[in-house]
């Protein structure tokens, strides 16, 4: 019996120190992590800053709060502060209740279908709010903006459709960069 007690309490003091080491690796490295962007988080985030910046809201003073829909792959790049400050608020919603409690002035949608982006998009009528995307590779309906993600660029087209209902105004060189497939 004192060998089994021996035995456990030995079990658990390994256990234990494994645990604080884990802890103390997970809290130093994360850091490390965090601060390690792959080339096309940085690059989906310059665009959408890029998009963000020379976008203007009718009545909207200060930096417009984005709505970044926590199912994008990017949700970190996009949220995280750096270097570069961005020009936008980032704000992580799970869903569309939260969007719409949120009243963002623009919104990332990450894996949302286009029908689902077309439904909120309903749903927040009257206000100007810019919508970008990152799984719509069509870019027909939904968001004005679509990110077009390959493993070694990325690129953007624009619904000129959605775009003139959004109730935003875009410079026109950025319309313009929708053209040029080398704007990475």
């Amino acid at each position: 019996r004192a060998v089994w007690r021996f035995r456990v309490r030995h079990y658990f003091s390994i256990s234990l120190c494994q645990l604080t080491l884990a802890l103390i690796l997970l809290t130093v490295g994360g850091e490390t992590l965090a601060a390690t962007q792959t080339s096309t988080d940085k690059s989906v985030r310059a665009i959408v800053s890029g998009i963000v910046s020379y976008t203007r809201w009718p009545s909207l003073s200060g930096q417009p709060k984005l709505c970044i829909f926590a199912s994008s792959r990017y949700a970190q790049a996009l949220s995280e502060s750096g270097s570069v400050p961005l020009p936008y608020t980032p704000l992580i919603v799970h869903n569309d209740a939260e969007a719409l409690n949120a009243t963002c002035d623009a919104i990332y949608f990450g894996n949302e279908s286009p029908a689902s982006q077309l439904e909120l998009i309903n749903r927040y009528q009257g206000r100007a709010l810019l919508l970008i995307a990152e799984q719509n590779t069509e870019c027909v309906i939904g968001s004005a903006f679509c990110l077009i993600i390959n493993e070694d660029a990325v690129r953007f087209s624009i619904n000129l459709d959605a775009l003139s209902r959004s109730g935003v105004r875009v410079n026109p060189e950025v319309l313009m960069l929708a053209r040029n497939k080398k704007h990475e």
